[in-house]
């Protein structure tokens, strides 16, 4: 059984977990696509193939997810709290610590959580990471 962790990362309280089955069924929502954060660009390379023209953009950016051409999206983490904790694991999947569409209520996330992480910034609802959209030729900001 993947235990589900909550834990800062660096944009958000967020629930984090190697089944994204089991975030989707914490949430209450159906079978939604969930980001994938990785410990560095090596480990991205396992899960998809960055375009030539989008390489720096993706090498340099923090706080921002991208979805790849082959629908998944990551994010590479850069902030040293998360990332201590981020790399003993390699990859997480992650969404925020929320019922879908309400505001975080950190009783309802420590009470479904199976490991509560705590590091010196504590749990705070921050800003969500930027999302853009590549492909080969071009890119969209999504949020």
């Amino acid at each position: 059984m993947t235990p589900l962790f909550l834990a800062q990362s660096d944009t958000t309280v967020g629930f984090l977990c190697q089944d994204s089955q089991k975030i989707n069924q914490t949430k209450q929502r159906g079978n939604q696509k969930v980001l994938i954060e990785v410990d560095s660009l090596e480990r991205l390379q396992t899960f998809v193939r960055v375009p030539q023209k989008y390489k720096n953009q993706v090498r340099r950016s923090k706080k921002t997810t991208f979805i790849y051409p082959n629908g998944q999206a990551l994010r590479v983490v850069h902030n040293e709290e998360h990332l201590e904790f981020l790399s003993s694991f390699g990859w997480f999947y992650s969404s925020s610590a929320n019922m879908t569409q309400k505001a975080y209520d950190d009783a309802f996330a420590q009470s479904v959580a199976d490991v509560v992480v705590w590091d010196k910034r504590g749990l705070f609802e921050g800003k969500a990471s930027k999302i853009i959209k590549i492909n080969t030729k071009n890119q969209k900001r999504i949020r």
